[in-house]
C-alpha cells in the first residue's frame, strides 16, 4: 500500500495569497502546499481522500486511471471543492463518493446539479454513499473503518484503512481539535498516522503541533506524519529539525510505503 500527499496545506494554502512571510517567500518546493489530499493505493485499487478545490491540479502530477472510491472528511469547501473536477475519471464508470451526513448533504447543496432527476450532459456522475462512524466498509482491496474527531463543535470522520491482503494500515486525520476517548480505540496502535498541525499557537478548531505529537504519542503510532499546515508553522526543513523522532512534516507530492 502506498499513500501519496497531493496536498498537505491548511484552507488558505502556502504560499498564501499577498502574504511575504518567511514562509511564503521560501524557495523550497517543499513549502509549496496545496490544499490537503491524499491518494491510498494498493496494485487493484485506488482511493482519494477528500476532493479539494486544488483537485485538478494535485491529478495532473499522477497517472491517469480509475478511482475506486472517494472518502470525505467534511464538507468543508478546502475538503470537497473540487468535486466537478472528477468528470474526467467519470470515463471509467461512476465515482463512487463516501460522506457522513452533514458531508452528503453539503455535497447536495454544492453540486445540485449532478443529483438533479434531468441531469444535462457532461455532469459528473457520482454515486454518493452515507456513512456513519464505525460502520466498517470495503472498496477493493481496501477495509475502511470511520470513525469521528471534532473540528471545533462539528463532527467529522477519520479513516483508519487497512490493506486486506497485507494486512498494512494507516489512520487518517485533518482538521481534528479535539477527539472522545472512546474513538481513541480507533486509532490506538495504528503503525502509521496522518494527523493534522496547523501552528505552533493556539487555534480554536485545529491542533497545534504540539498537541499533533502528544496525540500521536497517545496513540503510539510508529510514523507519523503532520498535514493540513499553515505558513505559521514555518518552513518545512526548520520544522522537521524540531520534530521527535518518528514525527515528520509531510510535503506535497511525497509517497510513503504502508508496510
Amino acid at each position: 500500500m502506498t499513500l501519496t500527499f497531493l496536498g498537505t496545506g491548511t484552507s488558505c494554502g502556502v504560499p498564501t495569497i499577498g502574504c511575504r512571510c518567511h514562509t511564503c517567500t521560501s524557495t523550497d518546493r517543499h513549502d509549496k502546499r496545496l490544499r490537503c489530499s491524499a491518494l491510498v493505493e494498493s496494485k487493484a485499487t485506488r482511493l482519494l481522500i477528500d476532493c479539494g478545490p486544488d483537485f485538478r491540479q494535485q491529478m495532473l502530477t499522477q497517472p491517469f486511471r480509475r478511482i475506486d472510491g472517494i472518502l470525505i472528511t467534511h464538507a468543508h469547501y478546502d475538503h470537497m471543492g473540487g468535486m466537478d473536477d472528477v468528470r474526467p475519471y467519470c470515463q471509467f464508470g461512476e465515482i463512487n463518493v463516501y460522506a457522513d451526513s452533514l458531508a452528503r448533504q453539503g455535497m447536495l447543496q454544492m453540486l445540485p446539479y449532478c443529483f438533479a432527476e434531468h441531469r444535462y450532459p457532461g455532469v459528473p456522475a457520482i454515486q454518493l454513499h452515507e456513512i456513519r462512524p464505525h460502520e466498517a466498509f470495503c472498496i477493493g482491496d481496501f477495509h475502511i473503518v470511520p470513525f469521528q474527531v471534532m473540528h471545533h463543535d462539528l463532527p467529522i470522520l477519520g479513516y483508519h484503512i487497512t490493506e486486506v491482503s497485507t494486512g498494512a494500515s494507516l489512520s487518517y486525520i485533518t482538521d481534528m481539535k479535539t477527539i472522545d476517548s472512546n474513538e481513541v480505540s480507533y486509532v490506538k496502535g495504528c503503525d502509521t498516522l496522518i494527523v493534522n498541525a496547523l501552528r505552533y499557537t493556539p487555534h480554536h478548531s485545529h491542533q497545534t503541533v504540539d498537541e499533533a505529537v502528544s496525540f500521536s504519542q497517545l496513540v503510539g503510532a510508529r510514523q507519523t506524519w503532520l498535514i493540513h499546515s499553515s505558513h505559521d508553522i514555518g518552513r518545512h526543513a526548520e520544522v522537521n529539525a524540531q520534530l521527535p523522532l518518528g514525527v515528520q512534516l509531510a510535503y506535497d507530492g511525497q509517497v510513503v510505503d504502508i508496510v
